[in-house]
């Protein structure tokens, strides 16, 4: 379903021709069929010669009331740019259409209305002076119509136009993450609070919960309606009603953004590219207060010029916007700046980050490359840009980020991967969660790990590896990061990790012939006491810490704890009676432990946790059973 859209300066028909269009007065307020004057948005419906419904959003054209006009225009996939034959181009004919022009607002006709006010050559000036006022705009190929809403001459022409065009124009995508920006709040006697807006990158289902941002209310979907009729489900492009259970109408406001729960995250910072029209009255500068327009939404904004102190009129310029309040904002939504006082349309322009990393510094260096290649557009750049900021990631912040379909950004995946130019990390408590890194960050990442290692080794050649929270700590790295980094690095074969120790691949711990001589005494203690040997601190009184901590690297004794060490034939008896105990008998307490072994609490206790921590056994209450290996 597409959303077209009026424009034009105010008193050129625009109401009327949609009432005789459709049979419907848009004008819904009392004060606008009054005065004659569209002061909000009006609503109506119409089915075109091909049998398409389309919906169609009536602005005002005031100037006291463009803040209305551009609440609604940005829904829409055509516009109907209406300039009256009797009066020709005027002020906001030019400021209505150079917001679509920054909207980037493609397909729609230009309607000449009140023809039978005037003579046909009268007429061909009009004409020819709109062909002059698009030139160079995004509507420079739109047709032009002429009509009469009062005779109906040319009515069949601009619908059977309309249909061509839109033919061309491209129905909304689905991105899975739908977002309602609301235009309109009300209640209904026996249903409660409505919403409406033009629903765009997904959709939704009677019975949804769904949360008003920013305010992160949430309700859920009583019933949806797209012009009077009720539907289950609504598609992306759907002019839609959505009745609320669970809210008020007064927690509600326009500018709002109805979306699922998850499906995007707040923002007060956007990374912009603008364009300063060429009839505006002042150079943008530095820190310029404006009021940024985004969907319904208006709110107040700082203007932070990056790469210069000001911009003059019909320059364009990349921008960091600092908003006031925050809101639901996605890479690629177009945008409007306007001077609240004196009321003035700035420019506009396109999003190129919705959710910067931090503030820049203005005349950072590598700010203009990196903005350009979120300009250019390139998806593939967009994702490896997407993943440098966002240092690792799964799909859905992907999607989030670069604002591509779940479909197109797993074929940018894949291929990316294939050439080596990103790589795919493994979430420990998800395996089905594929994360993903630049292929950039992993050697810098990786690099800096392994010179930590070689660094840890070649100062400590005795030690069987360092522990992975001081190695953490070393890098600087995010735990997290850290974490999915080692255990790659583990399954590439490059680093071992035996329980909370870290070591190269390739370390070993060689000692010296006089080394082995100086700890053989001790070796021999181990022997002949092997359930009862020295702890560490005895240890410590027959050789230096440094040659015990070449023991237990060279796999002469293994540290069950910090104090209580054992030989490894020990363990593998110990280890081996504990299994065939608990096979035939069910499960194995401590007392049972210590009297088969003729040992000490101390040590029961010290090795029975030792199993458990290696994934051998496990404990439930006071007895052991055997971990069942999934």
């Amino acid at each position: 379903m597409h959303i077209v859209g009026t424009a034009g300066h105010v008193d050129h028909g625009k109401s009327t021709l949609i009432t005789a269009l459709t049979g419907v007065n848009p004008d819904r307020l009392k004060e606008e069929i009054a005065r004659e004057m569209t002061i909000d948005l009006g609503f109506a419906s119409m089915t075109l010669p091909d049998g398409e419904q389309i919906g169609i959003i009536d602005v005002p054209g005031h100037l006291h009331f463009i803040g209305n006009m551009l609440s609604g225009i940005g829904g829409v996939d055509a516009v109907l740019l209406i300039i009256a034959a009797d009066e020709g181009v005027s002020a906001q004919t030019r400021e209505h259409l150079a917001i679509l022009d920054l909207l980037g607002i493609k397909h729609g006709l230009i309607v000449l209305t009140k023809t039978d006010l005037v003579e046909s050559e009268w007429l061909e000036l009009i004409s020819l002076e709109a062909q002059e006022v698009i030139r160079g705009t995004t509507l420079e190929n739109a047709p032009i119509i002429a009509v009469s809403s009062k005779t109906g001459d040319g009515l069949d022409e601009l619908t059977s136009q309309l249909s061509l065009v839109l033919k061309d124009t491209p129905t909304r995508i689905d991105l899975g993450r739908p977002r309602l920006p609301i235009d309109r709040v009300f209640s209904l006697t026996g249903f409660g609070t409505v919403v409406a807006g033009t629903l765009i990158d997904g959709n939704l289902n009677v019975g949804d919960e769904v949360v008003i941002q920013p305010g992160g209310l949430t309700a859920r979907i009583r019933g949806l309606q797209n012009h009077k009729h009720k539907l289950q489900r609504v598609n992306p492009g759907y002019r839609t009603a959505v009745n609320l259970s669970g809210i008020d109408k007064n927690q509600i406001n326009r500018g709002n953004v109805l979306t699922l729960p998850g499906a995007y995250n707040k923002t007060a910072l956007l990374d912009v590219y603008f364009r300063l029209l060429p009839a505006a009255s002042l150079d943008l500068s530095h820190n310029l207060r404006a009021n940024l327009f985004l969907g319904a939404a208006e709110i107040p904004a700082q203007v932070r010029l990056l790469g210069a102190d000001r911009l003059e009129p019909g320059g364009t310029a990349f921008l960091q916007l600092k908003l006031a309040q925050p809101t639901i904002a996605s890479r690629g939504d177009h945008f409007i700046l306007r001077l609240p006082s004196p009321s003035e349309t700035l420019g506009g322009g396109i999003i190129l980050d919705a959710h910067p990393a931090r503030i820049y510094r203005r005349f950072d260096s590598s700010l203009p490359n990196r903005m350009q290649q979120l300009l250019s557009g390139k998806e593939a750049d967009l994702v490896l840009e997407a993943l440098s900021t966002l240092g690792v990631s799964d799909s859905d912040q992907l999607s989030k980020k670069t604002n591509l379909s779940p479909d197109r950004l797993n074929k940018l995946i894949g291929d990316l991967l294939n050439d080596k130019r990103i790589v795919e990390l493994t979430a420990q408590q998800d395996s089905k969660r594929m994360l993903f890194i630049t292929a950039d960050q992993w050697r810098r990442n990786a690099n800096l790990l392994i010179e930590s290692l070689n660094n840890f080794h070649a100062q400590y050649p005795l030690k069987k590896g360092t522990t992975r929270e001081q190695l953490r700590a070393v890098s600087k790295l995010n735990p997290a990061l850290f974490d999915l980094m080692l255990d790659k690095m583990r399954r590439g074969g490059q680093v071992r990790l035996e329980g909370v120790t870290v070591s190269l691949a390739d370390h070993q711990v060689i000692l010296t012939p006089d080394q082995h001589s100086i700890a053989a005494p001790l070796l021999d203690r181990f022997k002949a006491q092997p359930f009862n040997p020295p702890d560490r601190s005895e240890a410590l009184t027959v050789i230096p810490e440094a040659l015990l901590e070449g023991l237990i690297g060279s796999g002469k004794l293994v540290a069950v704890s910090d104090q209580i060490l054992f030989a490894p034939e020990a363990i593998a008896q110990m280890t081996n009676w504990v299994k065939s105990h608990i096979q035939s008998s069910g499960s194995l307490n401590l007392a049972q432990f210590r009297d088969h072994f003729n040992t000490s609490r101390k040590y029961a206790a010290a090795f029975l946790e030792y199993l458990d921590s290696v994934g051998i056994t496990l404990r439930k209450n006071d007895i052991r059973l055997l971990k069942q290996v999934k």
